[in-house]
């Protein structure tokens, strides 16, 4: 089960108290341990404090940092120094855990992480259908149009990607079934284990696990002939010139990006010139204020709301 996966690298005592408040899983969104404070859930958008009924709060000590430091890492923290020097490391079932501390830094830039004192688990949930709603408007005749999600944190805009690419590949009543390239840098769309996707990305997927966007579009492109390429939080001038490639290489792109709307995107440094240049042709507009995840509106590759 997915909730063995993520319960098995805590602490047998931070467990005990989570598995106590009888929650439902795929309504848990993130578990803070910040060393010194109280352990805090975020669950269904709202912060939980267990035992703050009581007020007698869990405080998370180092140990219990370091313990679920040890398991993250399966007790080999140099092996997975590049994930370290990102700032998380991605565990089974692509959740994330992400990690603050002392900076090592080698040339300016930071190499590593040292004296880890909070960690924040970030859990991935496939919520398969999600993305039923949203095909009426990202394909015409059959075809699928270059589709840009922009989302704040935490609104589901990965897990909306993951069933996109799903249906695509598998294909449905919108589309006819097509060869999917997902370059997934941080194993959150996949959440692949020694290679293998462990979630549900369809039978004409092709997953590059670990990989810079940039770099992984290329490498697709040149070795699996994708028909879509797909890749999540994309933002860097790098990222740009992979998806333009890509584009005219014939490839339908699926992509998300930080943001609380267009008009946010539209300010972004290299983000903004392919909106002005309208290389999306689709913009799917997450939001929390109702749930999260729900669709704020999804635009025409003029900015014209089609959907609200």
């Amino acid at each position: 089960m997915e909730r063995n996966k993520v319960l098995k690298v805590l602490p047998g005592s931070v467990r005990l108290l989570i598995e106590k408040e009888n929650l439902q899983y795929e309504y848990l969104q993130e578990i803070k341990l910040r060393t010194g404070q109280p352990l805090i859930l975020k669950y269904k958008g709202n912060e939980i404090i267990p035992g703050k009924a009581k007020e007698r709060p869990y405080i998370v000590s180092a140990a219990d940092v370091r313990e679920t430091m040890d398991y993250v890492s399966n007790y080999s923290l140099y092996a997975y120094e590049e994930e370290m020097r990102q700032g998380f490391i991605t565990i089974e079932g692509g959740h994330r855990v992400g990690m603050t501390g002392q900076a090592i830094l080698e040339e300016g830039k930071v190499k590593n992480l040292k004296y880890v004192s909070s960690l924040n688990i970030r859990m991935a949930h496939e919520v398969l259908g999600c993305a039923d709603g949203v095909f009426p408007y990202i394909t015409y005749n059959r075809q699928l149009a270059h589709t840009l999600i922009i989302s704040p944190p935490g609104c589901g805009k990965t897990t909306l990607l993951r069933d996109m690419v799903r249906q695509i590949s598998n294909g449905n009543d919108w589309i006819s079934g097509m060869s999917v390239g997902v370059v997934d840098e941080r194993s959150e769309i996949g959440g692949s284990y020694m290679g293998v996707s462990q979630n549900h990305l369809g039978m004409r997927t092709d997953v590059l696990d670990c990989c810079p966007k940039a770099e992984g579009m290329i490498m697709l492109i040149r070795s699996m002939g994708p028909q879509v390429v797909a890749v999540d939080e994309i933002g860097a001038s790098e990222d740009v010139h992979a998806i333009e490639y890509a584009m005219y290489c014939g490839c339908k792109l699926l992509a998300t990006a930080h943001g609380a709307s267009l008009e946010e995107i539209k300010k972004k440094p290299h983000l903004g010139r392919m909106v002005e240049e309208r290389r999306f042709e689709r913009y799917i507009v997450l939001g929390n204020v109702g749930q999260v995840g729900e669709i704020r509106g999804i635009y025409d590759e003029a900015g014209r709301e089609i959907r609200k």
